[in-house]
């Protein structure tokens, strides 16, 4: 596949695309990056790509000509590629949104800056906005660097193993289970017995329910759908929850003397 990025600062990918999966996956021709300067596509001598928002808010917003420019020229050989318009208005990327990039032949990254995009580009010229979370960043950078590992580590092979990316959290509808290594006893802290076991069957059993714990812990939203789980992880489901759940008091008696 191959991933573009339009940004005002290139430099900013220079670390994520000399180390990690970014890395690697370029060197095995898994998927080509081509960052790109948005001022490449303005014509006038100041190379400006903003201006101040109608209306008279104060800010600067990313003018529209040299985004359209630059997605045109990107775009002209490819059939159906995506474009996405980063930015705290768009939907939630999440892992079954990297799923579905991870497919494209083609996905195009608009980095927004300053106090925004002019809206035409979301509304003409982007096939969707993703927002990395509900919060509000100098620049489209930092998302977009998220997006494409998350993209390219999903991409065939990418990780080194086939079943790699299977079994992490939000690919089964729950949080990944707890890792453990040397040392089996570190201050005092035991790894869990079953973990030492080398019965493989009592250690796929641990490690679901220990992956269930952890989300009704940290992410019960997950597991409002129990459609998303298998008949295994249903039952343990049921069995954690009766566990959790307060035990009955015995009802107060008035005794006569």
């Amino acid at each position: 596949m191959r991933l573009d990025v339009l940004t005002i600062f290139p430099a900013f990918f220079d670390g994520f695309l000399a180390h990690g999966i970014a890395r690697r996956a370029r060197e095995r021709r898994q998927v080509e990056i081509g960052i790109h300067d948005l001022r490449d596509w303005t014509y006038d001598r100041h190379q400006v790509v903003d201006d101040r928002p109608y209306g008279g808010e104060d800010g600067m917003v990313l003018k529209p000509e040299p985004i359209f420019r630059a997605v045109e020229s990107l775009t002209h050989r490819q059939s159906d590629p995506s474009i996405i318009l980063l930015t705290p208005q768009g939907r939630r990327f999440d892992q079954a949104a990297a799923l579905r990039l991870s497919r494209q032949s083609q996905v195009i990254l608009i980095c927004g800056r300053y106090e925004g995009v002019d809206e035409r580009v979301a509304e003409h010229l982007a096939t969707e906005e993703l927002s990395i979370g509900d919060y509000i960043l100098s620049g489209g950078e930092p998302a977009a660097m998220v997006v494409m590992d998350a993209v390219i580590r999903l991409l065939p092979n990418a990780l080194g193993s086939p079943t790699s990316a299977q079994y992490e959290s939000f690919q089964t509808g729950r949080l990944d289970y707890p890792v453990y290594t040397r040392p089996a006893t570190y201050r005092g802290w035991s790894v869990p017995a079953e973990l030492l076991t080398g019965n493989h069957a009592e250690v796929n059993l641990w490690r679901r329910r220990a992956a269930l714990r952890k989300t009704l812990r940290y992410r019960p939203d997950l597991l409002t759908d129990p459609a998303r789980l298998d008949d295994t992880d249903r039952r343990l489901l049921t069995e954690l929850l009766r566990a959790a759940a307060p035990a009955a008091q015995p009802a107060e008696c008035n005794s006569s003397p």
